[in-house]
């Protein structure tokens, strides 16, 4: 079994799904669910919250990999910076843990998920309940795109295992002297 954890970043709302699925087997929820912070807060608070949170879920749920949103585009630039924050939290932490860590753009999964890039929030939600077999849509929205995100990665999970590792061998950071 391959568990991995789907992250839809946001400071006030940030969705999460797990799942567990394997070649052949059809996916499994683990948890799914939202994480919110008071918008009341100062933001280093925010962010310490979320930060402690996802912490708490990664430990937990032990994945194997942990797919993020891509913040690709945003009208409102407020959101784009609530978004990046929590986004750069949980690959930090992703990372950090020893996570294989992804990003998916939003009309990649929607591609991946409902066969067309620029399917609807509903539209997604019922391609969700269908491919895991619920008797709801996943509620709310945030809840819904996690889980997406997480059958994405499950859904890509073949083909990559296929492909050469296209990354660098890493070496070690050096300090440089000054």
């Amino acid at each position: 079994m391959f568990v991995v954890l789907g992250i839809d970043p946001g400071v006030s709302r940030c969705g999460y799904g797990c799942l567990a699925g394997g070649v052949g087997r059809q996916a499994t929820i683990v948890a799914a669910g939202v994480i919110t912070t008071p918008p009341s807060d100062p933001l280093p608070t925010r962010l310490a919250a979320l930060h402690a949170d996802l912490l708490g879920l990664i430990t937990e749920l032990s994945p194997d990999a942990v797919a993020v949103e891509r913040v690709f585009f945003q009208v409102n630039a407020r959101t784009a910076m609530s978004v990046g924050q929590a986004s750069g939290l949980a690959l930090a932490i992703a990372a950090g843990a020893g996570c294989e860590v992804v990003q998916y753009t939003p009309n990649e999964v929607k591609q991946a998920v409902a066969g067309y890039g620029s399917a609807s929030k509903e539209q997604v939600q019922r391609m969700v309940q269908s491919l895991l077999g619920l008797a709801e849509r996943p509620s709310p929205a945030d809840t819904a795109d996690a889980l997406a995100l997480a059958l994405t990665h499950l859904a890509s999970a073949p083909l990559r295992a296929r492909l050469p590792d296209p990354s660098p061998p890493r070496t070690p950071l050096r300090m440089r002297a000054r």
